[in-house]
């Protein structure tokens, strides 16, 4: 692996370059699209649900968190493995896989008669549904080639941007309409119409003449590892971060050592761009998911909101970020990671300044300015992270790079919500008459993650240099 664009992929170095995508890549990303979205609205549809559910099956708010977690981890889990299956079975065939298994756990989930059976079924769901998205990105990256990727890459941003926001008002809507079983019921039909227009509108890659061996003591140590690790988050235990800790140590000192393909290679991370994207990525998560946590129980513990009224009360800063995907993406291929991502850390960092001064009577209006602004600064922080990822590497590589991304990136959002909600009781705790105020406080370590992610931004590449027929680089 190299630091220096390859042409492997790609269009021949003669050719010249377009500035539009062209027609199949776009049909390419719309199908991948299709698939990506509804595991990831899923993930947040499910939280306007817990208080029915346990009312539903008169279980106790402590075990009904799992019907979230349970996910979580079987998403983690999953992850890891997901590269290796591209490169034995190939990128379509995983793709059609991941779908059927997310909508058969959806359908199951829809038709549990407790929570027990809830939580068993959401984990079927969640080993499909933590497939899809380093699926998705992997099928595009390695279709787009280095000058394509930024735009391309913004088209497959769209589920992971609009989620944290589309998904709470959807939910409320289903919730308080059919009912909470439509929250999965409804994952079937679009899983069906994604797997139609996959058969015909995903080619099938060319896999290794010889699949690398599955890397059996890697996936025994790495797996648990982050389920672990995201539990101890979850549960805030000692015990369980200091045990995953420790099988993190071990799976690492494995995979400098083996003499098979790791599962994850630790290696990744000493490429440059790599590492930079994956900080960034680590970092934005911890953003995002912070506020999907904070603004609406801000909206519903300090103003009386509903759960339907606070997730539209969100649908600002998925405006902002629908503004932004266009323009982040063309603003990539031409500028480079670089300039894009500083940019949107300056307008994120002031956006959370904004929402760290709320009150109990803090204009809705101001709210919905500072989300707009997180919005167009969360899309342009984070979707050159994605390109940038994949900066000069082998399309051979980015199957691994993709899980390694995407395993990152899920341990970041676990650590955003656990860290922002231990914060945030804290404050509860000691300042019981000023509900506010313990926001207030909670949002300014929002903006102290955002503002960190200024030193990973400095390291991206800059524009990548075109290739010239000869195959050399100008």
């Amino acid at each position: 692996m190299t630091d220096e664009p390859s042409a492997a992929g790609t269009a021949p170095a003669s050719a010249p370059r377009s500035d539009r995508l062209d027609p199949a890549l776009l049909t390419l990303a719309a199908t991948v699209v299709v698939g990506a979205l509804t595991a990831m609205l899923d993930m947040t549809m499910v939280t306007v649900a817990l208080a029915g559910l346990a009312r539903d099956f008169d279980a106790s708010v402590a075990l009904i968190q799992w019907v979230s977690t349970a996910y979580l981890l079987a998403i983690a889990v999953t992850v890891p493995l997901t590269g290796w299956a591209v490169e034995r079975f190939g990128a379509k065939t995983m793709w059609l896989f991941a779908l059927t298994v997310f909508g058969v756990g959806s359908a199951l989930c829809g038709t549990a008669w407790s929570a027990g059976s809830l939580i068993a079924f959401r984990v079927l769901q969640g080993l499909g549904g933590g497939m899809i998205v380093p699926l998705s990105m992997t099928i595009l990256a390695q279709a787009a080639g280095d000058e394509r990727r930024g735009r391309v890459m913004s088209i497959a941003a769209v589920p992971a941007q609009l989620a944290p926001i589309a998904g709470p008002p959807l939910g409320g809507i289903l919730v308080e309409g059919p009912g909470w079983r439509w929250i999965f019921y409804i994952n079937v039909p679009v899983c069906a119409l994604a797997l139609l227009l996959a058969r015909r509108g995903i080619p099938r890659t060319a896999r290794p003449a010889a699949a690398r061996p599955l890397d059996v003591t890697g996936v025994a140590l790495l797996s648990p590892a982050l389920a672990v690790l995201t539990y101890g988050l979850y549960r805030t235990s000692g015990w369980f971060l200091g045990a995953g800790a420790v099988l993190l140590a071990a799976f690492t000192v494995h995979a400098l050592r083996t003499r098979v393909t790791p599962l994850l290679d630790p290696r990744l991370f000493t490429v440059r761009p790599f590492a930079a994207a994956a900080a960034l990525g680590f970092l934005s998560r911890m953003s995002v998911f912070g506020a999907m946590l904070l603004m609406p129980l801000y909206y519903q513990q300090v103003r009386g909101y509903g759960a339907l009224a606070a997730g539209l009360l969100l649908v600002p800063q998925s405006l902002g970020t629908l503004l932004a995907l266009p323009l982040v993406g063309k603003a990539t291929d031409r500028a480079g990671a670089r300039p894009v991502v500083l940019a949107g850390v300056a307008v994120t960092v002031p956006a959370a300044v904004l929402c760290a001064q709320v009150g109990p009577d803090t204009s809705e209006l101001l709210l919905s300015a500072a989300l707009l602004l997180w919005g167009v600064g969360m899309a342009a922080a984070s979707v050159p992270v994605m390109a940038a990822a994949y900066h000069g590497m082998e399309p051979t590589a980015i199957p691994r790079a993709t899980s390694a991304l995407t395993a990152v990136q899920t341990v970041g959002a676990s650590v955003g919500a656990a860290v922002l909600a231990v914060i945030l009781q804290h404050r509860l705790d000691s300042r019981p008459t000023a509900p506010a105020a313990a926001f207030g406080d909670t949002f300014w370590w929002v903006a102290a993650f955002a503002a960190l992610a200024l030193l990973p931004a400095l390291l991206l590449p800059g524009l990548p240099r075109p290739s010239c027929g000869d195959g050399s680089v100008r």
